[in-house]
């Protein structure tokens, strides 16, 4: 027997299956402005963070759970659709071989430079040309556990919202701000507040520990295999150089990434 409010979806070729599928690809989550996102932690994540899907499709056969009774709930009272459908759509909704028993539709965040309140945390991130949406996802987490405000991507970058960042964010795409711009724009914004922008470069650099970090700070981080433009490294406040002590000549970006964050926190912490 149905449920009432759910809406029941069994074949493939069902428009609403076309459409969730189709937000895997970049084109179409911009036309449509929503994201998807799988799994009843990082969706139960979101809701505590105020953000309710607008689309909640549930897998039959799953397992009970309260958080994701009041899920349901939630995105019912917001008027969002419920659907309930088979585990072998889900998989094709995702993509993923074993999907979870859960995913939500999310409306895309604003992403301007505007809407940030750079006051609002010691902390921020910025990837330049950041390509990998494992590493986007890392660096959303590292935020999130740093206690950064955000993360701002400048240039070309992976998409936050494509279901691998998402994934790879394990939630913290709900908790961190996050702005998109290019360097020509996001310079100017910078210099018009406070905000000290800090780089892991061997130009004219200092060594990490013990560096002068103000708040609030902006710690830049360049292509995985580029690096930064000399210009972005000449333009920062404050550069500095981590200890290379093996064969390798460098840190993944946002393994980097996050090594200089713990230690502006900590540095701010003293």
């Amino acid at each position: 027997m149905a449920h009432p409010g759910r809406k029941q979806i069994t074949g493939f070729s069902n428009p609403t299956v076309k459409h969730l599928r189709s937000l895997r690809e970049k084109k179409h989550r911009k036309a449509a402005g929503q994201f998807l996102a799988e799994g009843l932690r990082l969706l139960t994540d979101a809701r505590e963070c105020g953000h309710v899907p607008q689309v909640l499709v549930m897998a039959t056969g799953r397992d009970p759970h309260p958080l994701l009774d009041a899920l349901e709930r939630d995105v019912m009272a917001a008027g969002g659709e419920v659907i309930e459908t088979s585990p072998d759509i889900l998989s094709k909704i995702t993509g993923k071989a074993n999907p979870q028993a859960v995913a939500g539709v999310f409306g895309e965040f604003d992403t301007s430079l505007a809407a940030l309140d750079r006051t609002s945390a010691p902390i921020w991130l910025v990837a330049q040309a950041l390509r990998d949406p494992g590493n986007l996802g890392t660096m959303l987490r590292t935020g999130d556990a740093v206690g950064a405000g955000g993360l701002i991507l400048i240039d070309d970058c992976a998409d936050p919202f494509s279901v691998e960042a998402v994934r790879a964010s394990m939630g913290a795409v709900f908790t961190q701000s996050i702005a998109q711009a290019r360097w020509e724009d996001f310079l100017p914004w910078l210099r018009s507040g406070a905000g000290q922008l800090v780089a892991a470069s061997l130009r004219d650099a200092v060594p990490y520990r013990g560096a002068p970090y103000a708040v609030p700070c902006f710690i830049l981080v360049g292509n995985e295999s580029q690096g930064l433009p000399e210009e972005y490294e000449l333009a920062c406040d404050l550069r500095v150089t981590m200890p290379m002590r093996g064969r390798a000549d460098s840190l993944n970006a946002a393994v980097a990434g996050a090594v200089l964050a713990y230690e502006v926190l900590a540095a701010l912490d003293r």
